[in-house]
Parts: structure tokens; C-alpha cells; sequence
């Protein structure tokens, strides 16, 4: 089966998750005009858990001819109050069962590492958010859900960045859960891009955990350099510098991605994650990974 496409839709996040002035089933029937296979949810969407609305949801999706291959959340794992990490585990399990729910076997359930908070040592965040993923591969093995962790910027109702935003403790975490577990690597090149990391780099290290993938691109404003946006602690912030666009016409080496990609058997979904400019822009994305799918991925099984 060729790779297939979905569409997250980051251009109306703050509509639909923050302000709520435009209903998820809206965003569900405007994408039938895209060439997409799939959208993904992120857990914010959704007014409600309920199992009525959640049918309301997956009808919508089915009518429009889509899967739904992702569910994005963004536990927080890095909290110091031992409580609240309780907390937050305990909501991702309800999210995993959810996730099995719209997208049934096997879809992917995006999990980050937490708040990057001033007061928390590296070593203290680390093993706290080992221990919670190790916590929830009971309930992910229950659902056969795939706990996706992504090398992340930053959730977009968050404080603090990611606490795994640079690729080092972002490997140390993935790196400590066993490969038999339902667990993987939700991949963004062009979050390793905003982190000061090579995103090529970065797939190198995890190309056969990789289980998603978002298929984003950045631009520089014209006249600026990546140097020109580091900050003193040698992470890139989301400078109005650093802008999205579409795939393709950025950062990222997308032939190198996928021939990586390629190279070991990837057979997962490929999300846009754009339309910063309108949705011609998301249309013109994914016409460009229909392309790009089919020279690196055609006849792989």
C-alpha cells in the first residue's frame, strides 16, 4: 500500500481549540477539498469525550471520505507536583482509548515529553517522563494504540517549550523504551529545524522507530540567517523570521527525508501540518508529497 496523506489543520488551531469560534465538523467538511486520505484530531478539538459527540466525530469524518491516523496530544510530563504527572497519565490513557475509538487498530497516539520549566533539572524531567510512558504502555497495549513521541517545539497552549526539544534528551527518552513496546517516533523535520538541530540528521538516529511523520517546511524572512535567530541557550524560538509555507519549498531536504524514509520500509502516514497562508497553500502541499510519495514509496509492502 503507497503512504498515505493526512492534513492537520494548524492554520485554524486557535479557531478550533482556542476561541472555538469554528466547530471541528466545519474543519471536517471544508478538507474534503483537499487530496488527503486522513486528517488528524488533536484532543483540543473536541467540546466533548462523550461517547455521542465522539460518534458525531467519526461519522463526520467517514461521510467525508476520511480515516482519521493520529490523534495529537500533548501530556505534560515534566510537572514537579508527582500528582499532577498522575494526572496527566491518567488523561492520556482516556486519550488512548479515545484514539482507538475514531481510528481503531493501530493508530498512532501523539505523546510529548511536558513543559520545559525553568526549576526542573534534565535528570529529574528525564526519569519522570520515562516513567510515565512506561506507565502507559499497559493501556496502549490494551487499545493497540502506537504511542507516538514527537520531537516537538511547543503546544501551542503551552508556557515553556517542549522539554524534549533538543534532539539529545529527546533521544535519551526514546532511546530508554523497549523496542518492544507500542511505541515510536512521531517525526517533524521541521521542528528539529526550530530546535538548532539537523533534521537529517535526527531521522538518521530514529528512521526505524518512526512510526508518523509531519510533513511541514520553514522559511527565512528574507535577509536573516539561522545563526541570526539562535538564542543563548541554542535553541531557535518560532521568530516571525522562521516562517511556514509549503512543503517543499523550505528547509528541508524532503528527498533526503524520504529516501532515509525508503531505505527502511516506512509504510506510516504523512501529515501536512500548514495552510499558514490560506488553503491553497495546503492543497499545493500535498500535491507536492503525491509526488514525492510516489517516486520513494511506490511498490513498497
Amino acid at each position: 500500500m503507497p503512504v498515505r496523506l493526512s492534513a492537520f489543520p494548524k492554520c485554524y488551531l486557535d479557531q478550533i481549540a482556542g476561541d472555538r469560534s469554528m466547530p471541528v465538523f466545519d474543519w471536517i467538511s471544508m478538507a474534503r477539498s483537499l487530496d488527503a486520505d486522513g486528517l488528524e484530531m488533536y484532543d483540543g478539538f473536541f467540546t466533548s469525550f462523550e461517547t455521542s459527540y465522539l460518534d458525531r466525530v467519526g461519522e463526520a469524518l467517514a461521510n467525508n471520505g476520511f480515516l482519521m491516523p493520529m490523534l495529537c496530544c500533548s501530556p505534560n510530563f515534566t510537572h514537579p507536583d508527582p500528582d499532577e504527572r498522575k494526572r496527566e497519565v491518567d488523561r492520556q490513557v482516556e486519550r488512548i482509548r479515545i484514539a482507538r475509538y475514531l481510528g481503531g487498530a493501530g493508530v498512532v497516539c501523539r505523546v510529548l515529553s511536558g513543559q520545559r520549566y525553568p526549576d526542573v533539572a534534565r535528570q529529574d524531567g528525564v526519569a519522570w517522563v520515562i516513567d510515565c510512558l512506561k506507565t502507559l504502555m499497559p493501556a496502549a497495549r490494551e487499545h493497540n494504540v502506537i504511542l507516538g513521541m514527537e520531537n516537538h517545539y511547543k503546544d501551542g497552549f503551552w508556557k515553556y517549550p517542549e522539554f524534549a526539544q533538543k534532539a539529545g534528551v529527546f533521544l535519551e527518552i526514546v532511546n530508554a523504551i523497549d523496542r518492544a513496546e507500542p511505541f515510536g517516533v512521531q517525526y517533524d523535520p521541521s521542528n528539529a529545524i526550530v530546535a538548532g538541530d539537523d533534521p537529517v540528521e535526527l531521522l538518521r538516529a530514529v528512521a526505524d522507530r518512526v512510526v508518523s511523520m509531519h510533513a511541514s517546511d520553514r522559511y527565512l524572512a528574507e535577509g536573516t540567517t539561522l545563526d541570526d535567530l539562535r538564542q543563548s541557550d541554542g535553541t531557535l524560538g518560532y521568530s516571525p523570521n522562521l516562517r511556514h509555507g509549503v512543503t517543499g519549498k523550505g528547509l528541508n531536504d524532503y528527498d533526503a527525508i524520504f529516501g532515509i524514509l525508503s531505505e527502511h520500509n516506512y509504510q506510516g502516514w504523512i501529515s501536512i501540518e500548514d495552510g499558514m497562508n490560506g488553503m491553497e497553500e495546503m492543497a499545493e502541499s500535498l500535491r507536492f508529497l503525491r509526488e514525492k510519495t510516489a517516486k520513494y514509496f511506490a511498490g513498497k509492502l
